[in-house]
């Protein structure tokens, strides 16, 4: 029995073969459409319908490469099940280089949505309709904030023996952060459909960063491959195994002035290490910023001019942190060229 055609936004995709779709989703103040672009690859062979999509937050850009590559690989060319490649979600925040909607509202804080709500819940209710519900699997791509930036990590709610946890650890970031899940979110409104998602953090927002969309890359293709969407490859080594962090915090700033950092993302830290010094411009009113907890640094500030109390780096905390150490090392040796650091 031959295998039924893919349905989106009201355009078919036949077995064996893949699309682009421009999906409507609102009009400029100049009444110019505006489309999310979608990329159906169909699959010959049943399989997983597995959606990887980015730039939800518009100016988180290095997903958007990720995507333009993983459409490039020809390993596809013999995909079991369905692939639905969305390189950009915030098509409004990434026209204009934010990672907002133009009523300031945070795409990622509005799932479900409403087909009667805020532009936000509009949005939302339509990629939720036409996309998410059709997915049986969900990797969303994410960087760390404006002038912020993140080590290669996954983030997602572990269940022992689940299918979540069987990807995240397929995926190959050195670091697993169980995360809670925040309301509004795409994780949160798919893990609540008993859809396992991932999401992958890595690098700053308005960079391209090949030490995070390399492996970015190779994470999304694992997980196929783990699925059953793509046959084993042997060439492919098999990523040292990931540690989970089940806590992580940030240290802020002391005192308002100018960081100068003394740590980079990656490094294991003990509490009361010194992680770098923020003074004023005369160098006046110096303070040490200081570890709260052992760890590693997992994310930090990239804009030396900060004010008291800003989140300045972000400590995972780990019960087996030699492991995870080790782990790190192992994925930034993997890396070519490897970077001279993570920062």
């Amino acid at each position: 029995m031959s295998r039924k055609p893919f349905e989106l936004a009201g355009v078919s995709v036949a077995p064996g073969s893949r699309k682009q779709i421009d999906v409507p989703v609102a009009r400029l103040y100049t009444h110019t459409p505006l489309h999310i672009p979608v990329e159906v690859i169909h699959g010959r062979q049943e399989g997983p319908v597995l959606l990887v999509c980015a730039a939800i937050h518009g100016d988180e850009i290095n997903g958007v490469e990720i995507v333009r590559r993983l459409l490039g690989a020809r390993q596809l060319e013999r995909l079991r099940g369905t692939l639905m490649a969305v390189p950009i979600v915030n098509v409004f925040g990434l026209v204009q280089q934010t990672r907002y909607l133009p009523d300031r509202r945070d795409l990622n804080r509005c799932f479900p949505g409403s087909e009667k709500g805020s532009l936000g819940g509009r949005i939302a209710a339509l990629f939720r309709q036409e996309i998410v519900d059709q997915a049986t699997h969900v990797i969303d791509l994410h960087t760390g904030a404006i002038h912020r930036t993140n080590l290669p990590q996954i983030r997602t709610l572990l269940d022992v023996g689940s299918e979540t946890q069987a990807m995240a650890h397929a995926f190959g970031a050195p670091v697993i952060i169980n995360s809670d899940l925040r309301d509004g979110s795409l994780r949160h409104y798919a893990q609540s459909r008993g859809i396992p998602v991932l999401t992958y953090e890595a690098g700053e927002a308005l960079r391209f960063d090949e030490w995070a969309i390399a492996p970015g890359v190779r994470g999304v293709l694992r997980v196929m491959r783990k699925l059953g969407m793509l046959s084993g490859d042997k060439r492919h080594r098999t990523p040292q195994a990931a540690e989970v962090a089940n806590s992580s915090g940030w240290v802020r700033a002391p005192i308002d002035g100018i960081l100068c950092p003394r740590t980079r993302l990656g490094v294991r830290v003990a509490k009361g290490d010194v992680l770098g010094h923020v003074a004023g411009p005369f160098g006046n009113d110096e303070s040490a910023v200081l570890a709260t907890t052992d760890g590693i640094v997992i994310g930090m500030t990239r804009l030396p001019l900060v004010n008291e109390g800003e989140a300045l780096f972000h400590i995972a905390r780990f019960e087996a942190i030699e492991e995870a150490e080790s782990a790190i090392e192992g994925f930034q040796s993997s890396l070519e060229p490897p970077p001279d650091s993570l920062y």
